[in-house]
């Protein structure tokens, strides 16, 4: 297929189609992000059923990965196999908005320089965009001060800063640090090295029958020896949030059981016995409210690229009085006040903590998706999602031999925007490639870098869906409608296969 555009040629590949506009419907243009300085889109619906004029329709188009490709008034739309992408894997990565790639060619075409190192004009620009980041994503978890914000890779190297700085100058033989079966990868192999290295224990507090982490067995394994919790905010996996309770409801074990990691709660239980709490907010920080002086953790790690912000950087929260006392985790330029021949020392946080040329305008597109979601708001985008999680709960649970792991929604327990699943007799990866395949429909399938919780559940691997805020319900209608002809596609595949050799 071959289109011409002023004298272009354009080659198509067979599999991408051209949707042509309708001609009785009125044109229209595509916008980019209308959320500049902050602004919210307006006149959000607030129906229930999630439909046209819901947050997803507002912000969609916002998403240019979504639109795939636009050629000016034309409207001509190039779609992956014929079909729209139901993008449904924001657990592993969220989508960028407009307003994020405009800040990153911002940088690179018009102030592009190193930072802290120079005194013209463009290093003076970087450094205040920069900084600026700093101050935004401070802003953004209400952090005392921006000095509390350290830049990292992502967060895997921010829990990694914790355990080799704080862990290794903290942790001695018979130490306990506690953490949940439920943990990723992340939060628990760097606490193994500081372990091996030290001494300490590492203590897994398991699930309860309801799949969510046992906070009443938590509590009571909590002692003068733990010195650190290693807890999520919201599972990557099992999908839940942080119960709050009702006005009036006094807090209860039953309660809190029945909710996911009431982080104020833990923290609050680890204090009395002297223990510091690092909180792995990666799920969470996306997606709702959090607020790092309402919870009093004392560390907390995030990633950008979970939150619309671009990859490889990331953040560390950690108290100020924590981060002072902290030695360096890496060396090299930046991270010093004076070097000598026989000796250093060493620069304030947050400065300590990052050596060398740091990922510049990664952290400044990290600020443009702090502004982005900051302009929408984030109770607005938790409340949307909420929504939106219930109706997808419901609907995998309507398609048959589908298994959900974790409880249902119910006053007590709030499902994050989050399912992991299983069919029945049908590998996850398998799944996830015929819902690709023949829907266009984009999901996560394997481990999630759980693996201690898959084993605890009995599987080696699951699906997960997460919906985020350009999702609509029409695409989680959509991932619903491809798992309910999964199993009869895979029946015809089998019959069809009947007598021949399979390699």
């Amino acid at each position: 297929m071959m289109i011409t555009m002023e004298g272009v040629v354009l080659k198509l590949p067979p599999s991408l189609r051209i949707i042509k506009p309708n001609p009785n419907r009125t044109n229209r243009t595509f916008r980019t992000a209308t959320f500049a300085s902050a602004s919210a889109p307006a006149h959000l619906s607030t129906d229930p059923q999630l439909g046209p004029g819901s947050l997803g329709h507002l912000t969609r188009p916002d998403f240019p990965i979504l639109r795939q490709a636009i050629f000016g008034f034309m409207l001509w739309i190039f779609e992956l196999n014929g079909k729209r992408i139901v993008y449904l894997d924001n657990a592993a990565t969220s989508q960028k908005p407009a307003a994020v790639l405009n800040a990153l060619q911002e940088y690179y075409e018009t102030y592009n320089s190193n930072v802290h190192r120079g005194i013209h004009y463009l290093s003076a620009k970087a450094t205040d965009e920069y900084e600026l980041a700093r101050q935004k994503v401070a802003n953004f978890i209400n952090a005392s001060e921006c000095r509390e914000i350290v830049f990292t890779r992502n967060a895997t190297e921010a829990i990694n800063l914790v355990a080799y700085s704080w862990g290794l100058s903290n942790l001695k033989k018979g130490d306990e640090v506690v953490l949940t079966v439920a943990e990723h990868h992340s939060a628990i192999v760097p606490w193994q090295f500081v372990a091996q290295k030290t001494g300490a224990v590492l203590k897994f507090v398991s699930l309860t029958e309801d799949e969510v982490p046992d906070v009443e067995k938590l509590r009571e394994i909590l002692s003068s020896q733990t010195k650190l919790i290693v807890v999520h905010h919201v599972s990557n996996v099992l999908g839940l949030s942080d119960g709050k309770n009702e006005p009036g409801q006094t807090p209860s074990l039953l309660f809190l059981q029945a909710s996911v990691l009431p982080i104020d709660q833990i923290v609050s239980w680890a204090h009395d016995v002297g223990a510091k709490v690092l909180v792995d907010a990666c799920q969470s920080v996306p997606h709702m409210v959090v607020d790092v002086k309402s919870l009093d953790v004392d560390f907390l790690v995030a990633s950008s690229h979970k939150m619309c912000g671009p990859t490889g950087v990331g953040f560390l929260y950690g108290k100020s009085e924590l981060l002072s006392a902290m030695p360096p985790f890496l060396g090299g330029g930046e991270m010093i006040s004076d070097v000598y021949l026989d000796h250093s020392t060493f620069a304030e946080p947050p400065s300590r903590f990052e050596a060398g040329t740091p990922a510049i305008g990664e952290a400044i597109g990290l600020g443009a998706a702090v502004d982005y979601l900051s302009g929408i708001g984030m109770q607005k985008i938790h409340d949307y999602e909420v929504e939106l999680a219930n109706y997808l709960y419901d609907r995998l649970c309507s398609v048959p031999n589908v298994r959900v792991y974790g409880p249902p929604s119910s006053r007590t327990v709030n499902r994050a925007a989050l399912c992991s699943f299983n069919v029945e007799d049908v590998h996850p990866t398998d799944l996830a490639t015929f819902l690709d395949q023949q829907h266009s429909i984009a999901i996560r399938s394997g481990h999630h870098c759980a693996q201690p919780l898959h084993r605890y559940l009995g599987v080696n691997a699951s699906a997960r869906v997460q919906v985020f805020i350009s999702t609509t319900r029409k695409r989680t209608l959509m991932s619903s409608f491809g798992l309910s002809t999964t199993p009869s596609a895979f029946s015809r595949l089998s019959n069809n296969m009947t007598g021949k050799e399979v390699l």
